[in-house]
């Protein structure tokens, strides 16, 4: 968790962004102004950015790519630099990177997005679903791929070693005159997944798209007694954060994105925490394994 205050730092948190640390690739999820000084103090290289994901167009999840885009030029990057943003946007992000006509030695792709498979490699997905807030915004599910999972069954055939891989690539074998296909000695296994939802009301769909998750990441700028306050501003309060998680049946559910107005924001836990219980808000620096 690299930034976690809404709108306007403090001394204590810096603006909107999460780094997801994967295969030695960082998917970077918003990236507010001092993202890249945050990534410098964690020990998180930018040259390993595979892609960044904002979810809106608002100042405090964007202002960072400027000078991320910049450095990278520096450090001599010639790959591309892909920034994903909601549909009708793009213009927006591209004049914020271009305003003062930088030379780059490597293109900027930015690409709008909508609901669906927005990012695919070979192990891992991101794909992007609707929020509720004030302008057109999205969150997004990081997932890894299904994968297989030998049962006892494939030793008992004769696969070992290299035929692991040698099935897995033709989908079946021939041993000993007997051809054994995958599915016959395999299971598919979900894998870990994170899910992002950064600003927003609660949703149904962010229940959907987090089902089962292993980690939500969940804005909740205020406590439920500014609730009128977050409706009117399209935001969530730690409780209703915490009933999203609970719908959604999560393993964990982070808080982020807290307004400046709660120096220590202990009740705010305490609200989230008598819905569901193994919930933290995160402070700047906070580090997740899964």
């Amino acid at each position: 968790m690299l930034g976690t205050s809404a709108s306007a730092p403090t001394k204590e948190r810096g603006l909107s962004s999460a780094a997801i640390r994967y295969d030695g690739k960082i998917f970077l999820m918003d990236c507010g102004e001092g993202t890249q000084m945050q990534m410098l103090k964690l020990g998180l290289n930018i040259y390993r950015i595979e892609g960044i994901f904002l979810t809106h167009i608002h100042g405090d999840h964007v202002i960072g790519i400027a000078g991320i885009a910049r450095t990278l030029s520096l450090y001599g990057k010639t790959s591309p630099l892909r920034i994903y943003i909601p549909k009708g946007y793009a213009k927006g992000i591209s004049m914020l990177i271009n305003f003062d006509n930088p030379i780059f030695k490597y293109k900027v792709e930015v690409i709008e997005v909508g609901s669906g498979k927005v990012y695919s490699d070979q192990k891992v997905q991101v794909s992007a679903f609707k929020l509720r807030h004030s302008v057109e915004t999205y969150g997004y599910i990081f997932e890894e791929k299904k994968k297989p999972k030998f049962t006892i069954e494939a030793k008992r055939l004769g696969i070992r070693g290299k035929l692991f891989a040698d099935i897995q690539k033709k989908g079946y074998l021939n041993i000993n005159g007997k051809k054994i296909r995958m599915e016959d000695v395999s299971s598919t296994q979900n894998g870990r997944k994170i899910v992002y939802a950064l600003d927003t009301r609660p949703s149904p769909s962010t229940i959907r798209a987090a089902n089962d998750a292993d980690l939500l990441i969940h804005e909740a700028t205020y406590s439920k007694n500014e609730k009128k306050l977050a409706v009117e501003r399209m935001h969530s309060t730690s409780e209703e954060a915490a009933t999203v998680a609970k719908k959604a049946g999560v393993k964990r559910l982070i808080l982020t994105h807290i307004s400046t107005r709660y120096k220590e924001p202990e009740d705010n836990l305490k609200e989230a925490r008598s819905v569901f219980k193994n919930c933290d808000i995160a402070k700047d620096g906070f580090k997740i394994v899964i």
